[in-house]
C-alpha cells in the first residue's frame, strides 16, 4: 500500500500539482504533515493532476479538501474521467458536505439570575409533581381500602400485627425518652422565663398545654417520618428493585391491597398510641423538673392539671395524630414504589421521603394550629 504524496513541480508552466499513493485513514497524520506547507502556496493557476491516485476514503478526501478547497475539488471531480466513478462519487460529496458545514455559534451564556430563576422554577415544577403524585396515590389507596373494608376474607390481618409492632410497639421506648427529655427542658426554661414574674407555677400549664396540643402528636409524627416511613420506602423500594413487584402483579395480585394497606393501617393504629405515649412522657418530664426544681409536689402538679387544663386540648392533640399517621404511611409507600433498579435510587427515595414526611406534618400541623385557633379551640 503505497503512502499518498502532493508534490508541486514550479519548474513547468503552469505548475502542476501532482497527487498520488494512497489517501486513507492509515496515512492520515503523515499525509497531514505533508500537505501543512503546501496549502498556503498553491494559487488559481496550478493545475491538478489526480491520475496516480490511489486508494481514497473519506478521511483522504477531507484532506484533499483542506487542500485544494471544496468548490475547486468538486469542479476537479466531475472533470477528471480518468478516476473512478467511486472516487469522483466521494469527492464530490465530501466537498459539498464541508463547502456546507458551518461552525455552529457558541451559545450565550446565561447570566446567574437566569440560572438561579432556572433552578427555582424547575423545582417548583417537581414539587406540583409530587403533590400531583401524592394525591393520585392516596386516591387509589383509599379506593383499595374501600373496596376490600367490607370483605373481611382478604384482610390481612397477620401483616397488620407485624407492621403495628414494628410501627408502634418497638418504636415505644425511643418515644418515651424523648418526649420525657422534651418535657423537662421545656419546664425547665419556662419556670426560667416565669420566674422573673414570679409566676413559676404556671409551668405546669405551659408543660400541660404544649404537649397535649403540640408537641406530643408534632414530635411523635416527626420520629416516625424518620423511623418508619424511611423504612417503609426501603421495604418497597428494595422489592420494586429486585423485580418483586411486578411478581405480585403476575400472579395477580395487587400490590396496594398486600403492600399499602397493611402498612397504612398499621400506622394508623400505632401513631395515636404513641402519640398518648409521647404526651403523659412529656407530662412526666416537666412534673419532674417541677419537683426537684420549682418545689411543686407531684399531687399539686396533678392537681394544677386538672383545674387548668381542658379534656378538648387533649383531644385537639390526639385528632391529628390518625391524619400524620396516613400521610407519613402514603408518603413512605409512594417513594418506594418511585425506586429504580439501583441501590443509588433507594437511599434517594428513602431520603426523599423522610425530608417529604416531615415538612408535610409540619405544614399540616400550623395549618391545624391556625384553624383551632380561629374556632376558639
Amino acid at each position: 500500500m503505497a503512502t499518498g504524496s502532493a508534490q508541486l513541480d514550479a519548474h513547468i508552466q503552469p505548475p502542476c500539482l501532482r497527487i498520488a499513493g494512497d489517501w486513507t485513514l492509515a496515512h492520515y497524520s503523515e499525509l497531514e504533515h505533508a500537505i501543512a506547507p503546501l496549502a498556503t502556496s498553491l494559487g488559481a493557476d496550478v493545475s491538478i493532476d489526480l491520475s496516480r491516485l490511489g486508494a481514497l476514503d473519506t478521511a483522504g478526501a477531507s484532506l484533499l479538501v483542506c487542500l485544494l478547497g471544496a468548490k475547486r475539488l468538486s469542479a476537479l471531480a466531475r472533470e477528471a474521467t480518468d478516476l473512478p466513478v467511486a472516487q469522483r462519487a466521494l469527492l464530490q460529496t465530501v466537498g459539498t458536505a464541508m463547502d456546507a458545514y458551518h461552525e455552529p455559534p457558541k451559545p450565550s451564556r446565561p447570566s446567574s439570575v437566569t440560572v438561579l430563576l432556572e433552578r427555582i422554577g424547575r423545582t417548583v415544577a417537581h414539587v406540583w409533581r409530587q403533590q400531583l403524585q401524592l394525591l393520585g396515590f392516596i386516591g387509589l389507596t383509599l379506593e383499595t381500602l374501600a373496596r376490600n373494608l367490607l370483605r373481611p376474607r382478604r384482610w390481612r390481618i397477620t401483616s397488620l400485627v407485624s407492621h403495628v409492632e414494628q410501627t408502634g410497639l418497638d418504636a415505644v421506648p425511643i418515644v418515651a425518652l424523648l418526649t420525657f427529655m422534651v418535657g423537662a427542658v421545656v419546664a425547665f426554661l419556662g419556670s426560667t422565663v416565669l420566674s422573673d414574674f414570679g409566676a413559676t407555677v404556671y409551668t405546669v400549664d405551659l408543660v400541660a398545654f404544649s404537649f397535649l396540643r403540640e408537641f406530643g402528636v408534632l414530635l411523635t409524627a416527626i420520629l416516625m417520618a424518620g423511623r418508619t416511613a424511611s423504612a417503609f420506602t426501603a421495604q418497597i423500594g428494595s422489592m420494586k428493585a429486585n423485580e418483586e413487584i411486578d411478581a405480585i402483579r403476575t400472579l395477580g395480585l395487587d400490590p396496594i391491597e398486600l403492600l399499602v394497606l397493611p402498612r397504612v393501617l398499621a400506622l394508623l393504629v400505632s401513631l395515636p398510641m404513641l402519640t398518648f405515649v409521647a404526651m403523659i412522657a412529656g407530662i412526666v418530664g416537666g412534673g419532674m423538673v417541677c419537683a426537684l426544681v420549682l418545689d411543686i409536689s407531684p399531687a399539686m402538679f396533678l392537681t394544677l392539671l386538672k383545674s387548668d387544663i381542658e379534656v378538648r386540648h387533649f383531644l385537639v392533640g390526639l385528632v391529628k395524630a390518625p391524619v400524620f399517621a396516613f400521610l407519613i404511611a402514603v408518603i413512605g409507600c409512594l417513594e418506594g414504589f418511585k425506586v429504580g433498579g439501583s441501590a443509588q435510587s433507594v437511599g434517594e427515595h428513602t431520603t426523599s421521603s423522610v425530608v417529604q414526611s416531615i415538612f408535610v406534618v409540619i405544614l399540616i400541623d400550623a395549618l391545624a394550629a391556625l384553624f383551632f385557633m380561629e374556632i376558639g379551640w
